[in-house]
């Protein structure tokens, strides 16, 4: 396999956050120690009664033990994809430990299509709704900027239903974006790469129309969770 070049960047002013927990929540606070829940924990505290009940019912199928070494499996797992990936976006030599190189190579073709890098991992804030975020990267794929964020899973997702709430956290991390950037950049595009072991990545793509539904979605469990716990 040739070796794959990193693409160009022309970066955006990386923002300063870190992740805190307040009341059992996480929040993200910025350089002024102002802190915003994050869109997970917004997305956690709304999860529809129907999506909670299926979870439950899958760890009770697997039994506590399995469930929890399966999803400690996928967590670690997906945060050394995402190391990887972060140090390939930002021009560095990546030499991949043998339990990430399935993943890596899944996602060679998206990466050859990826272009100008301009924010890798970064926290997000949107002020004026109360929410932040930390994005994994907002690049342009295949010439088209967009927000991008990196899955691993064992089998293929083979439909957006089966994100789950993924879109949605997608389209508030675009709409923290361009509340931060709006002077220089406003996404209308965003992209869901799932690394496969043995396989090429899935690539969910979701253009303006898909987003402002997402948004709208979105707004309803931002509105949720305001009335709940603020």
């Amino acid at each position: 396999m040739a070796e794959l070049m990193p693409p160009g960047a022309d970066w955006l002013p990386a923002l300063t956050g870190k992740s805190v927990r307040q009341a059992g929540k996480q929040f993200i606070q910025d350089d002024q120690a102002r802190s915003l829940p994050s869109v997970s924990t917004i997305l956690n505290a709304t999860k529809p009664p129907e999506a909670r009940a299926a979870l439950a019912q899958w760890r009770s199928r697997l039994g506590h033990d399995a469930a929890t070494k399966v999803t400690t499996t996928a967590s670690r797992r997906g945060s050394q994809t995402h190391k990887y990936l972060r140090q390939f976006l930002q021009g560095e030599v990546v030499t991949c430990p043998d339990t990430v190189q399935p993943y890596w190579h899944s996602l060679q073709a998206v990466l050859a299509d990826l272009d100008t890098v301009r924010l890798v991992e970064s926290p997000v804030f949107h002020y004026d709704l109360g929410y932040a975020g930390r994005v994994d990267c907002v690049v342009s794929y295949q010439g088209t900027p967009c927000l991008c964020d990196w899955k691993t899973a064992d089998v293929p997702k083979r439909s957006s239903d089966r994100l789950y709430d993924h879109p949605l956290q997608l389209a508030a991390y675009c709409g923290a974006v361009n509340h931060c950037y709006g002077d220089r950049l406003h996404l209308r595009h965003a992209l869901i790469v799932v690394a496969l072991p043995d396989q090429p990545a899935e690539v969910f793509w979701f253009g303006p129309d898909q987003l402002r539904e997402y948004w709208q979605q979105w707004c309803d469990r931002l509105a949720q969770y305001d009335r709940r716990y603020r």
